[in-house]
């Protein structure tokens, strides 16, 4: 089976807008989910709200951006995933919704502020620990009818322990990357710092572990059918993640070395969804066994020529964009907060 150079393009970028996904919101997700565990009293909590104040809304666009690109350039993946994992898309949006009021919210009324922080935490933590059980049930293969459709049972069919254990990687590292970013932007002699530094170690090492028992039960359980042709592809993926999640680990321990720690943290987890990709190729949503439908993969779900060709174009004006807005927030928004 032979592909396109354009279809293969943005095959691998998609999987491109995903992988800016999780780093970039991954990191705040995982502030909302260690707020309670991090912060022992309002001004803390308030801290943790301004860290990611100016940064969350922009980072949630890479989200809105790959599955707009899903659908333009391979609609029949968009319209099996998005249909199948109808109930779970839906509480995904439902957490990005009620994290985003509760951090407004929280600012402004004190008064049911403890509900306001709860929301804050319950809100970040159903995207992170949902996003990882849709990607490992893309991965190990969903039941599809003729037409293509999903055809299990609906939100809990989609649970098994595989899937599971997907979710709860994806939910740690985003928690690292949270304590990472904590500790990058709590004020440096504060117990704050060090508390979000101690659980970064701790997610750090469960993280790693977590990854070798997907690890394990992918191949051992799951058994893909991977292209042969990236073989040294996925083992420098795979070393790239071990070796950048080691730096992470010894960074760490250097009070002074906190930007150094979130960074190698963020290319672990750009580095697991190239990781992905490469296993996954050229497939989009794996059906299993006893599917009645076939496999989506590029050739089957791709669109025209022309199509793609005009959003490279449209891509090679809008990415650079989104990257100088992310510079311009991030340089303009950079150094440790205070408490107020």
């Amino acid at each position: 089976m032979t592909f396109t150079a354009l279809q293969i393009l943005w095959y691998f970028l998609i999987f491109l807008l995903i992988g800016g996904y999780f780093v970039l919101d991954g990191f705040d997700l995982g502030v909302g989910v260690l707020s309670p565990f991090l912060a022992k009293n309002e001004e803390e909590q308030d801290l943790l709200g301004r860290s990611i104040g100016p940064v969350w809304d922009g980072n949630e666009v890479w989200l809105l951006t790959a599955g707009g690109a899903l659908f333009a350039a391979f609609a029949p993946a968009y319209a099996t995933t998005f249909s199948g994992f109808y109930l779970a898309v839906m509480l995904v949006l439902f957490g990005l919704i009620l994290r985003a009021v509760a951090l407004e919210y929280a600012h402004y009324d004190h008064k049911w502020r403890k509900l306001w922080n709860a929301c804050f935490f319950i809100g970040s933590l159903l995207p992170a620990l949902l996003l990882g059980v849709a990607v490992g049930n893309i991965y190990a293969g969903i039941p599809m009818d003729a037409a293509g459709n999903y055809s299990g049972v609906p939100l809990l069919g989609l649970i098994t322990p595989f899937t599971l254990l997907c979710g709860v990687l994806g939910l740690v590292m985003m928690c690292a990357a949270g304590a990472a970013w904590v500790a990058l932007k709590a004020p440096a002699d504060s117990d704050l710092r060090k508390r979000a530094a101690k659980m970064r170690f701790i997610l750090q090492v469960v993280a790693v572990v977590v990854f070798l028992l997907v690890s394990a039960y992918a191949i051992l359980g799951i058994k893909p059918a991977m292209d042969p042709a990236l073989g040294a592809v996925r083992w420098l993926c795979a070393a790239l993640f071990a070796f950048s999640m080691v730096a992470a680990i010894v960074l760490g321990n250097n009070d002074e070395r906190d930007l150094a720690a979130f960074i190698c943290q963020s290319v672990a987890a750009f580095v697991l969804v190239a990781l992905l990709a490469t296993s996954m190729f050229p497939n989009f949503v794996v059906a299993t066994p006893e599917s009645i439908g076939a496999t989506i993969d590029i050739a089957s779900a791709a669109a025209g020529d022309v199509t793609l060709i005009w959003m490279t174009g449209i891509a090679c004006i809008g990415v650079p964009l989104v990257l100088i807005y992310h510079v311009f927030v991030y340089r303009t928004f950079r150094g440790r907060l205070e408490f107020e």
